[in-house]
């Protein structure tokens, strides 16, 4: 049956290890703080970001299938690599440099936006609504700040589209945006992206497909999400350079994350296994090497985007000519290991050795084959 796949029961670590994934969400919700001040957004206190663990490179390639098809949302994942080149299109990343994305699947339902936030940095799901909350009541108390930013940015835009719009229609679409953060289900709009980089305090970079299409193929429209997010209403000091990655597809986001480098990688780089920070690289530009689109620049700001993102991420050009952006994966809280942990135990007893379980009986192995 080539051709149909058959939907797969999805296994994430948060599911799994339930009981340190509350712990996590009642980390992060005690987290948050409001800034004084006229830009009073909420903003995150801990600098964390999400990789899948080096080990799984260890399962037996069988092993390896069942666990991305548990973990992974394959069909986001071949829109975005396959479909068209807009992730891991460059073989210097993804295997020179080690930095290849994998998108991880999460509940729909309009949430995605935020459960794609919390899984790129802490490896969890917004079930509580907290990071909801936090950017609602940010786009409320903050507006005197946020609101200037965004009608000058979408007056740009009307303006290169030929239309305006007065006060009164501005003020409505505003509203519009303020009551949609606050509505758990509801989908949410680029305003919201780039409210979101403020919260967590560093750039956000979304990879996304240009047009959204029908399930027959058919172009509906232009998608806007693709760019880059960066939190320019706080002061750059005040912000982390290492952004996190998303994925955009039709009305859906999901969280695009690296894997831990191997260790020789590490301690090849004279590193200390898994002390030290770790690094992937994220592409600021297209497969056809145009920069990524910045958004909710001012009219002062178009033209230095170049100048813009060196302020604000640490960047890098490879040996093949690329600008990247580095990407710090610092060592995990015991809490995300543990919840990790606790995830890799099904896939452990999984290899080749062990019996399979009914719950696995779509993997197969002829048991001629071992990982030592």
């Amino acid at each position: 049956d080539s051709g149909v796949t058959h939907p797969v029961a999805k296994r994430v670590p948060s599911d799994v290890g339930r009981d340190a994934a509350a712990d996590i969400r009642r980390h992060i919700t005690a987290s948050f703080k409001q800034k004084k001040g006229p830009f009073s957004c909420y903003f995150v206190t801990e600098f964390v970001t999400f990789a899948l663990p080096t080990e799984i490179r260890e399962f037996h390639p069988s092993v390896q299938k069942v666990l991305f098809d548990e973990l992974l949302d394959q069909d986001v994942q071949k829109e975005l690599e396959e479909d068209s080149a807009i992730i891991n299109w460059s073989l210097e990343l993804t295997e020179t440099l080690g930095s290849r994305l994998y998108a991880l699947w999460n509940r729909s339902a309009g949430n995605c936006l935020l459960d794609s936030a919390l899984q790129a940095t802490w490896g969890v799901f917004d079930r509580d609504n907290s990071l909801r909350r936090v950017l609602g009541d940010s786009l409320c108390e903050a507006a005197s700040v946020l609101y200037p930013r965004w009608r000058e940015a979408e007056a740009l835009q009307a303006r290169l589209l030929h239309f305006s719009l007065d006060e009164a229609q501005w003020q409505e679409d505003w509203a519009t945006l303020v009551s949609l953060a606050a509505q758990p289900g509801s989908a949410l709009e680029q305003m919201h992206v780039f409210t979101l980089a403020h919260v967590l305090r560093r750039p956000i970079v979304v990879y996304g497909v240009k047009y959204v299409k029908s399930f027959r193929g058919e172009a509906l429209g232009y998608a806007r999400f693709e760019g880059i997010y960066i939190p320019l209403l706080w002061e750059p000091s005040f912000c982390w350079k290492s952004p996190i990655a998303l994925g955009y597809t039709r009305g859906h986001f999901s969280a695009l994350v690296p894997m831990e480098p191997e260790p020789e990688v590490i301690s090849g780089a004279g590193a200390d296994s898994r002390n030290d920070l770790q690094v992937a690289f994220l592409p600021l530009m297209t497969a056809d090497r145009q920069l990524l689109p910045l958004h909710f620049l001012t009219q002062g700001e178009v033209g230095r985007e170049e100048e813009i993102i060196k302020q604000w991420f640490d960047c890098c050009v490879t040996d093949g000519g690329l600008l990247v952006a580095q990407q710090k994966v610092p060592r995990s809280s015991h809490l995300v290991l543990q919840m990790v942990d606790q995830w890799l135990e099904a896939y452990r007893k999984l290899s080749p050795r062990h019996r399979l379980t009914d719950s696995q009986s779509g993997y197969s192995s002829d048991g001629d084959s071992d990982q030592e």
